[in-house]
């Protein structure tokens, strides 16, 4: 159509137009290029779009596996951070059962050293009450004979008897006490 109404404005100026092709040249480019648009819309365009498309999926397929690795990454940052929590929390409890237990050992060892000072000061206690009555059994045979001697030299009798020395010792014994 529009090739035809060029035709027909060239038809009707009579002068001839230096700038419009003649009509054979206008009939024949018009084929060519028909021919070319129907090369082109039918085998380039197709193949270019598919090659966009193609380019398209590409790109969107590589962004989403972007953001899954970047789901998935933040997914095992997540988990690394519990778990490094839940060994924190267990270290701690760790350290807080070491303490109890450490303090539970020092008050059994405190308790056993208690009992052991005190088995120490009982046997000391019972070693010093026996060497103190060994004394005194000593003592008494030593300040007797003593006594027996001093006692026979004053009254001039002699005690010789064990019993009646015995009997003489204790009542001598007796009064050292009551007098103190």
């Amino acid at each position: 159509m529009m090739i035809h109404s060029i035709v027909a404005a060239a038809a009707e100026s009579a002068a001839h137009n230096p700038l419009l092709p003649s009509t054979a040249d206008l009939i024949w480019s018009s084929v060519v290029f028909a021919i070319l648009l129907v090369f082109f819309w039918t085998k380039v365009l197709p193949n270019f779009k598919k090659n966009l498309d193609a380019r398209t999926a590409a790109i969107e397929g590589r962004l989403e596996a972007a953001e899954k690795a970047q789901a998935e990454a933040a997914a095992k940052t997540a988990n690394i951070e519990a778990e490094q929590s839940a060994a924190r929390a267990e270290a701690s409890q760790i350290r807080e059962e070491a303490r109890a237990q450490g303090a539970a050992i020092l008050a059994e060892l405190k308790e056993q050293a208690a009992a052991e000072a005190e088995r120490i000061t009982a046997t000391a206690k019972a070693q010093i009450e026996a060497e103190r009555q060994a004394a005194l059994i000593s003592l008494r045979k030593e300040v007797g004979g003593v006594a027996i001697d001093l006692a026979s030299r004053v009254v001039g009798a002699s005690l010789q008897n064990d019993k009646i020395a015995s009997d003489v010792v204790d009542q001598f014994l007796a009064e050292l006490e009551a007098s103190k």
